[in-house]
């Protein structure tokens, strides 16, 4: 049996001038929502301080997302976006100051592949759905499983892949032709929309990463909502797209973006308590306490909250178990705000000429100020100078017993062995040598340095 040659995805979607996408009558906004948030479990927050694991990664990817409120506004905007010129969308990317050469390569690349309209995109999205149920009969079929999270395009691969290693013409004529189609048509759906992307990204730029990594990141969101994607529900792709390629963008700026790594569901209960604190400071008129945010927070019980309330508003003692609660929650609080700055490098350049760093105004606790070595150096001279005033073995001995020289004191014993004498003889050197030194004459050129 003759192999047939299969076709590629640029012989199967020929280029074609841009053509208007005509918007689909779909399904309500709270349907859509429920579509969008099905099957979230975002993560507790109570819990998030007590020993945070390393995130580990899952079968269900979309639990690891961090998630966002949907923003229609922001959707019709995009929506719109598609229709403008390339030279408009690259003179907007211009204004951010991002260097234009590899976008702009990118975004005429891009701009080859047509817009679909509203029968094409209900068509991919069909002959997508008639390739899984090919994948999932090739499952059964065969006993072969993807791995889990593969994604979509990569599970056509691999069953097509699989069945010319296994060589059956049953499997061949039934079902490789639909493995095919279905491959095509994702990438088509993929490739079509890539322009939506862009139009997310470029408002994304200026959080931690340049902006063909955020145009990686949404791309690879846009592949999950291809994936995802139920054209039976009656909504515009590009809307349910728009979602999915902001977490996408979201994740990697939390993920990326910092010098040093926060996990996701930190990030997000770092975002949540910002905003808790700045509607605080609006409604009270002052910096809100910490334990203020950690009521609004939801970070005790309600039981415990309410008596803690009660305890504001009375100005009464709260129960020690209560507040002992009530301190753990403000450090809760606390915590996150520290988790919240972002480092600084001692190299960042200060000023317009940038000719200074950061590190060139810090103090360095390891150096003493200047007063104070041009006081210690004047003390050693006067000392040195009174000190030569008194014998030979008497200012020996007052050096060593006072560490004078190198900062270590010896006892009596130590200095006798040093001069051979006993300890009592040392002693008696040393109180005669100090009665020298407190005679007015001398001591008064030390009394200046005494605090």
């Amino acid at each position: 049996m003759g192999r047939r040659r299969r076709t590629t995805l640029d012989e199967s979607t020929p280029r074609q001038p841009l053509t208007p996408l005509v918007r689909p009558n779909g399904g309500s906004e709270s349907e859509l929502d429920e579509y969008i948030h099905m099957g979230e479990k975002p993560p507790e927050e109570d819990d998030l301080f007590d020993d945070i694991p390393e995130e580990e990664s899952s079968e269900d990817e979309d639990a690891a997302i961090p998630s966002i409120e949907r923003d229609t506004k922001l959707e019709e905007e995009i929506e719109q976006e598609k229709y403008i010129p390339l030279e408009k969308l690259i003179a907007d990317v211009a204004e951010t100051g991002t260097s234009l050469d590899p976008v702009r390569m990118y975004l005429r690349d891009i701009g080859r592949d047509p817009l679909l309209t509203a029968d094409e995109e209900l068509e991919l999205a069909q002959r997508i759905e008639a390739g899984s149920r090919a994948l999932a009969e090739f499952e059964k079929r065969t006993g072969i499983h993807f791995a889990p999270g593969e994604n979509t395009v990569a599970r056509f691969k691999h069953a097509l892949n699989e069945i010319d290693r296994l060589g059956d013409p049953e499997l061949i004529s039934e079902m490789e032709e639909k493995l095919l189609d279905g491959k095509i048509a994702h990438q088509r759906l993929a490739q079509s929309n890539l322009r939506l992307v862009v139009s997310v990204a470029k408002r994304y730029i200026g959080r931690g990463l340049n902006f063909l990594d955020l145009i990686q990141e949404g791309n690879l969101g846009l592949l999950r909502a291809v994936d995802k994607f139920d054209h039976k529900l009656g909504f515009k792709f590009s809307t349910y797209a728009t979602w999915w390629i902001r977490q996408a963008i979201s994740r990697a700026i939390a993920d990326q973006a910092r010098t040093i790594r926060i996990p996701v569901h930190m990030v997000e209960t770092i975002n949540r308590q910002t905003r808790v604190q700045r509607n605080l400071q609006q409604e009270l008129g002052r910096e809100p306490s910490f334990e203020e945010i950690a009521l609004e927070m939801d970070f005790l019980e309600p039981d415990d909250a309410n008596r803690v309330r009660r305890a504001m508003r009375t100005g009464t003692e709260l129960e020690p178990d209560v507040r002992r609660r009530m301190e753990r929650a403000a450090a809760k609080v606390q915590k996150i705000q520290r988790l919240s700055q972002d480092p600084l490098s001692l190299n960042t350049p200060v000023g317009t000429e940038e000719n200074s760093s950061l590190g060139d105004f810090i103090e360095d606790d390891s150096i003493p100020a200047p007063e104070n070595s041009a006081t210690i150096r004047l003390l050693q001279e006067q000392m040195g100078e009174i000190l030569d005033q008194l014998g030979d073995r008497e200012r020996e001995v007052l050096v060593m017993r006072f560490g004078l020289k190198d900062g270590i004191t010896r006892t009596l014993e130590d200095v006798g062995k040093q001069f051979n004498v006993t300890r009592e003889r040392v002693r008696q050197i040393e109180a005669k040598a100090l009665r020298k030194l407190r005679h007015p004459l001398r001591s008064r050129k030390l009394r200046d340095y005494l605090g």
